[in-house]
């Protein structure tokens, strides 16, 4: 498109060209609205869905070292543009052309262009072309441009002949030449990795002044990225530390398995550097960490010295240093199921396989791999014993333990649903929670019969006892209470029990999930951050004041009360990062392909309105655990906050559109709440027991799930009697209203069915074994659920006859935890799915901490 100085792109006036290439051109603009300056990239081509859809997702990219994305628009002309951050400065390939950077320098870029990566990894976001021709230098560091958005039909060349690129499909080659990985040139799909390797050629570039891959032909640079190895970082730059060259020859692994598996990775390395390349003056008390620098570049080494290095100074004389945990390939670790050993030398979690299948598996934290186990189908929530010789978890209904030396399993005794964790004592007696609602159980860890380890504090309290933690004695144990009602004093919080009876002691109201020991060191969350205050373990009170350890980093999993973080007795220290599990709502279409996503992160229950338009979920807006109910408006791709307590759950719209109801509590009671959309002014319904998962029906019944029986039961709400009604002896953790409301799908007794509403009941199994989280297509003749391996599977269902197809797959999902946390998805009246799913772009580590306790 022909532009000159002066035109008019919308509301932007072109000033002057900035550059041009195959893909389009780049115009400096006056944006007439905000009186500010911009860039314009028009395209040679129409911009396709993806590409627009991308464009979203990059517009909620937020970070210092990348330019941000403003508005996307056409001209009158029919071209597609993009408006962009007016960056101003000069490229690294500039700069580069005049020589080498100064060593320090050049580390201080790679940790900005690392941290920017990492941050856009973590949005789901490849760039794909990393070269020093897309990184700007500008008085605040480096900055990141172009993120891969304009795909063209042809194969269009850069001014330098470098750039190949092609239609996104299957074996597409898209990525500058000799920046791209090697898989990348085999036409495979790019991921992190391989952004992870054009930063080491980048910074191959910056401490050398030379390409890492360079040739007199396109096959002869192919070739050299394919099996060649470019000359090492001290041979052509003696000055450069050699923590430098192995940062760089990791990035530059053919295998993408053998790289840093994080740009955060690839930064946590540089800052150690950094350290290194410093001048004498500024290394001054830092020469013990810079003669450590080379060797913590090795994660296995750094952990078994950290491990046995903490196991004789109790943890505190250790160096701080923190580390990404890799999952298996092909697996991804399951949120919050990990646990380090008492000695601290090994990690028992859970991975969750392509098929959805999960396992228990346990790393040394001495080596890379990780062994898994057979006969651990299903594992959740495993703990160890006190010897670090055995773990127990839960699965199939049972309480087990694997004895890791010879890999046997055993049965302890039932336990229903173990979805609060357990604790192993020093005297060999195992407490644990067999059930989502009442007192924990206790059983000798050798098997037997349970009996109760706590007590209600009233009869038919549906309070839950969770997440045990046994004191040095191997008497005493923490545990948490959770669903409390107004009648259960005094409420949620934590509390002191003991296997030799007496009264159980309460701690404090403040403690909302899991805590651990370590040492007189009781560690716990608040606001996603973990924190520290030391605890008298004989007195049973707490002393000093709380301390922080990390600031708002830990992932919480509100459904489990449980936060993601475990330590030794020794002080070794592994969480699971929010910003590395956030999950994000994608589409996928009536085949189970995805489609697409909702370009912010971190809702969860999703609920689409009745008309398609919008998503009701729960979103947590400061990364503080804190759940508000928001409305995300799908054609303008805005979101309004609904409710104002930041403890809330299970939004649900009613039949108009017009309200949305949710529940919130306060540490003592819930509370059933209703709200106008277009004019947000909650008011509270009923006030009771621990209540979620519910739906309307035509005629205004609002269906929920109700523990105030200790047990969950489907109950009605009458809006116009203002009470809540039984609805049968129905048990059931999630319930949905057919669209004509003569029936209900639910989940009850680990299965889904549909039941007729008015009597005689009629009881119409849906799910082929284990099945949660239903939901009704729009015409009611469809009833999908998710199984225990995280299919989404859809049965045909007849009303009139009463009956119910084989069910079918529609997808492998990678949905987040599908027991009894709320419904994770929704369906579309044109046959899409809304899922809240897990991002495939990365995967996601867990975080090694060493030497916090000095800090």
């Amino acid at each position: 498109m022909a532009l000159a100085a002066g035109d008019r792109v919308g509301p932007y006036e072109i000033v002057d060209k900035i550059g041009a290439g195959g893909m389009g051109s780049v115009w400096r603009a006056r944006d007439t609205r905000l009186k500010r300056t911009v860039a314009i990239k028009v395209g040679h081509e129409r911009f396709s869905e993806r590409t627009k859809r991308e464009a979203h997702a990059l517009a909620a990219l937020n970070h210092p070292h990348i330019c941000q994305l403003y508005d996307v628009g056409e001209t009158p002309e029919g071209a597609d543009f993009l408006v962009m951050e007016y960056v101003e400065g000069e490229t690294l390939a500039e700069r580069v052309a005049r020589g080498a950077l100064p060593i320090e320098q050049a580390v201080r870029l790679g940790e900005e262009m690392a941290e920017a990566l990492q941050e856009a990894h973590r949005r789901g976001i490849v760039h794909r072309d990393l070269k020093p021709g897309n990184i700007m230098l500008t008085k605040g560091g480096a900055k990141l441009l172009d993120f891969g958005l304009v795909r063209v039909a042809a194969s269009a060349a850069g001014a330098d002949g470098s750039t190949v690129t092609a239609v996104t499909a299957p074996g597409a080659v898209v990525g500058t030449l000799q920046y791209m990985a090697p898989e990348q040139l085999e036409g495979k799909d790019a991921d992190a990795r391989s952004d992870v390797f054009a930063l080491g050629a980048v910074l191959y570039e910056l401490v050398t002044g030379r390409r890492a891959f360079d040739g007199e032909s396109q096959a002869s640079v192919i070739s050299a990225i394919m099996t060649g190895r470019p000359r090492g970082v001290r041979e052509v730059q003696p000055a450069a530390p050699e923590g430098m060259e192995r940062v760089i020859e990791t990035c530059l692994a053919k295998d993408p398995d053998a790289r840093w598996q994080s740009a955060r990775d690839v930064g946590l390395a540089l800052s150690l550097v950094h350290d290194e390349a410093a001048p004498a003056a500024k290394k001054a008390g830092w020469g013990e960490r810079a003669a450590w620098a080379a060797a913590l570049l090795v994660v296995a080494a750094l952990v078994w010295f950290a491990a046995s290095r903490m196991s004789k100074a109790g943890g505190s004389g250790l160096l701080p240093v923190r580390a990404s945990l890799l999952p298996p390939a092909g697996w991804y670790f399951e949120r919050a199921n990990f646990a380090v050993s008492p000695d601290g030398t090994r990690l028992a979690f859970v991975g969750v396989g392509a098929d959805g299948k999960r396992k228990l598996w346990i790393r040394p934290l001495a080596a890379a791999g990780a062994q898994q186990f057979d006969g651990t189908e299903g594992a959740a929530f495993p703990f160890w014993s006190p010897d670090s010789r055995q773990v127990a978890f839960f699965a199939g209904g049972k309480l087990k333990a694997i004895e890791t030396a010879t890999a046997t399993t055993r049965t302890i005794c039932d336990a229903p649903l173990g979805r609060g964790g357990g604790a192993w004592s020093t005297k060999g007696t195992i407490v644990f929670t067999p059930e989502n609602v009442g007192p924990l159980a206790r059983v000798a860890a050798a098997g037997g019969a349970p009996s109760a380890a706590t007590r209600l504090p009233r009869p038919g309290s549906a309070q839950s006892h969770r997440w045990p933690v046994f004191l040095p004695d191997g008497d005493h144990f923490l545990f948490l209470a959770d669903w409390s009602s107004p009648q259960d004093k005094p409420g949620n919080g934590l509390y002191v029990g003991s296997l030799s009876g007496g009264e159980q002691e309460w701690i404090s109201a403040e403690i909302e999930g899991n805590v651990l020991l370590t040492g007189k060191r009781l560690l716990y969350t608040r606001d996603r951050s973990l924190r520290m205050r030391m605890f008298d373990v004989a007195r049973l009170q707490w002393q000093g004041e709380e301390q922080s350890v990390l600031e708002q980093e830990v992932l919480h999993h509100a459904g489990f009360a449980r936060s993601a973080f475990s330590v030794s007795q020794n002080g070794v220290l592994v969480f699971q990062s929010l910003a590395d599990s956030a999950s994000r709502l994608t589409w996928l279409d009536a085949s189970g392909k995805e489609s697409g996503a909702i370009p912010e992160f971190g809702y969860d229950q999703p609920r689409l309105s009745p008309d398609g338009r919008k998503v009701a979920a729960l979103a947590d807006e400061a990364g503080n655990g804190r759940l508000y109910v928001r409305v995300y408006d799908l054609e303008r791709g805005r979101s309004m906050r609904l409710s104002s307590e930041g403890r809330e759950e299970s939004p649900a719209w009613s039949r108009d559109g017009q309200r949305v109801t949710y529940s919130t509590q306060d540490g003592q009671a819930w509370s059933l709440a209703e709200t106008p959309v277009n004019a947000p002014s909650p008011r509270v319904l009923w006030r009771g027991a621990a209540m979620r998962h519910f739906d309307y029906s035509p005629k205004g019944e609002l269906l929920m799930t109700d523990f105030s029986r200790g047990g969950p039961r489907v109950r009605l709400y009458m809006p116009d009697g203002k009470e809540v009604l039984s609805f049968g002896e129905r048990a059931g953790a999630e319930a949905r209203f057919s669209p004509d409301g003569e029936w209900i799908a639910y989940t009850g007794y680990g299965a889904v069915f549909a039941e007729t509403v008015a009597p005689p009941v009629v009881r119409v199994p849906i799910s082929i074994g284990y099945g949660t989280q239903p939901v009704w297509a729009r015409d009611g003749k469809t009833i999908y659920y998710v199984t225990a391996e995280r299919k989404l599977m859809a049965a045909a269902f007849d009303a009139r006859t009463r009956t119910a197809g084989t069910p079918r797959l529609v997808a492998q999902t990678r949905i987040i935890e599908p027991a009894y946390v709320g419904t994770q998805y929704d369906v579309a009246a044109d046959g899409r799915i809304l899922i809240n799913s897990i991002p495939l772009s990365a995967p996601a580590p867990l975080t090694l901490v060493t030497g916090w306790l000095r800090e």
